[in-house]
Formats: C-alpha cells, sequence, structure tokens
C-alpha cells in the first residue's frame, strides 16, 4: 500500500512536470516567440494556453507588448544659435514585431542601449536646427519645441521600426544652460528684464505727462468756460441793479439818495473811524439833527459814531 502511494505520487509528479514543459500561457500584455533549438519557429500574439515540445526541443520567449519607458540622461546640446544647452528627455516605446525583436533586440536591456545612441543623436540634430529663443519663449506663436519633439520622434520611429519597435513619443524633462554658463545667462536676463522695465517706466511717464497736459487743458478751458459765465451773469445783475436804480431814482429821487446814503454808511463807517467832513457835506446830511429840521450849520463838525 505504502509502495502505491509512493508510486502514484511519482506519476503525478511526473505528469506535473510533463504539463509544465509541453503547455505554456500567453498573457494579453505579453508575446511569445517558440523557438526550437535556438531558432523561433512560432509567434503567438493571442491571449491563452498553448502547447509545445518539451524542453530541450522548443523553448518559449516572452516579450512585453507594453509601453516602455526609456530616460535620457542629462545630455549637453547645442543648438542652432550655437548656444550650449543641456536637456534631460524620456521616450516611450513598444514592441511592435516580436520575432523582429527576438532576432535583432533580443530583450529590453539592450533595447535601451540602441534607444540611447537614437535619441541621443536624433534630439542634437534637431536642437541644432533651431533658435534657443524659439525654443523657449513666452510667444506661443514663435515656439518650435513641440515641432522639434515631433520631428525627433518621427525619425528615431524609423530608425527602430527595423528592429520590430517603434518610439511612440519623445518629450523633454528639463531644458537648461550648463552650470558654468548659468551665472552669465541669468545676468542677461536680468539686464534685459530691467531694461524692458526702463522702457515701461518710461512710456508711463510720458503717458501720465501726456494725461496731466490733457487734464489741466481741459481744467483751464472750464474754469475759463466757468469764468466767461460768471462774467456774463455778473453783467446781467449789474444791468438789472442799474436799471432798478434808474427806475428808483425816475421815481422818488430823494429817497434813492437816502438810500444810496445809507448804503455808504456801511461800506465806510465802523467802530474805529474817525471822519472830519465840512458840516454842509451831503454825508452829514441825514446824521446832522439841524439838518433834519431844515437848518444849516456853519462850523466844521467831528462826528464819532
Amino acid at each position: 500500500m505504502k509502495l502505491f502511494r509512493i508510486f502514484a505520487l511519482g506519476l503525478l509528479a511526473f505528469g506535473f512536470l510533463a504539463v509544465s514543459l509541453v503547455f505554456f500561457q500567453v498573457d494579453t500584455t505579453e508575446n511569445a516567440v517558440v523557438t526550437q533549438f535556438g531558432n523561433p519557429v512560432r509567434v503567438v500574439t493571442a491571449p491563452g494556453l498553448y502547447a509545445k515540445l518539451p524542453d530541450p526541443f522548443q523553448s518559449v520567449v516572452k516579450i512585453s507588448k507594453q509601453v516602455q519607458v526609456y530616460n535620457l540622461p542629462r545630455t549637453e546640446f547645442l543648438s542652432g544659435d550655437k548656444k550650449n544647452i543641456v536637456a534631460e528627455a524620456y521616450a516611450t516605446w513598444e514592441v511592435t514585431d516580436a520575432l523582429a525583436f527576438l532576432k535583432n533586440v533580443r530583450d529590453l536591456q539592450s533595447a535601451d542601449v540602441r534607444l540611447n545612441d537614437i535619441i541621443r543623436s536624433e534630439i542634437g540634430a534637431a536642437l541644432g536646427q533651431v533658435d534657443l529663443s524659439l525654443l523657449v519663449t513666452v510667444d506661443p506663436a514663435q515656439v518650435r519645441l513641440p515641432d522639434t519633439l515631433a520631428t525627433v520622434r518621427q525619425r528615431a520611429a524609423s530608425r527602430t521600426e527595423p528592429y520590430g519597435f517603434t518610439v511612440v513619443d519623445v518629450q523633454l524633462k528639463e531644458l537648461t544652460f550648463p552650470q558654468a554658463n548659468l551665472t552669465s545667462v541669468f545676468q542677461r536676463m536680468r539686464s534685459e528684464r530691467e531694461a524692458i522695465a526702463r522702457q515701461f517706466r518710461s512710456e508711463g511717464t510720458e503717458e501720465a505727462a501726456k494725461i496731466r497736459a490733457s487734464a489741466d487743458a481741459e481744467k483751464a478751458g472750464i474754469l475759463a468756460t466757468a469764468n466767461q459765465s460768471a462774467a456774463e451773469a455778473r453783467g446781467r445783475a449789474d444791468a438789472d441793479a442799474i436799471r432798478i436804480y434808474a427806475e428808483a431814482f425816475g421815481k422818488d429821487k430823494e429817497f434813492y439818495k437816502f438810500s444810496r446814503t445809507l448804503e455808504s454808511y456801511g461800506k465806510f463807517i465802523d467802530e474805529g473811524t474817525t471822519l472830519i467832513l465840512p458840516s454842509d457835506s451831503e454825508l452829514l446830511r441825514y446824521l446832522d439833527p439841524r439838518s433834519a429840521l431844515g437848518t444849516t450849520a456853519t462850523p466844521t463838525t467831528e462826528t464819532r459814531p
């Protein structure tokens, strides 16, 4: 009984080993290439369970179909206007032909080695044809960086296609200057910004002077119009006053003289006034009681109100 159990376990283990050597599974994220003594004989691209001859007659090499990312380290390039720049980029790529990839590249690490040379050379060639001012600018109409990277992607994809994989996208993670040039570049940028600021201040001062001059001219015009209107109003008022005085004088000459004399008292006589006039002065006519009684005074009179 014990011997039978050992035999059953051995048979089960042998069956499991045979199954593992004959059957293989392909995932949705990978391709499988069946090789016979190292030579590819079959490519499996659909997921599922498949059979093959057991090793060492046939073996399976699985290749990922997922998008891979390659990071290009910081590299110094020369722009179209002969300025040194440092770029750090990345590229995404994927396998398009598993059989060609296996024959020419073998694995993902070897693909990164090939991509390093291809991406580096294509970025250097593309950046060398564009001025730095067109790569980094605040004017969306002049920026050329997206078109430059699109050109890099197209050229890199055409170069990697024979190897069984293609470049999906190329982007820059950083674009800067070499450390030795940063100080001078920042100083030049600061000088340029200061010049722009001075220009803005000068234009602002000029515009302010124009606004003040326009405001002063408008003020002068308003004051002139107001003064003219005031003069016209005073002239009409004086004319009305003269007309009224003339009408009053024509109706009662004595009352008019009395009224005007009283007005003159209010204008030139106050608490500190000392007035010395001849006794027959018209101004004393309504201050001298004798004048009110109809008599005439001969001596000179000093009046202190």
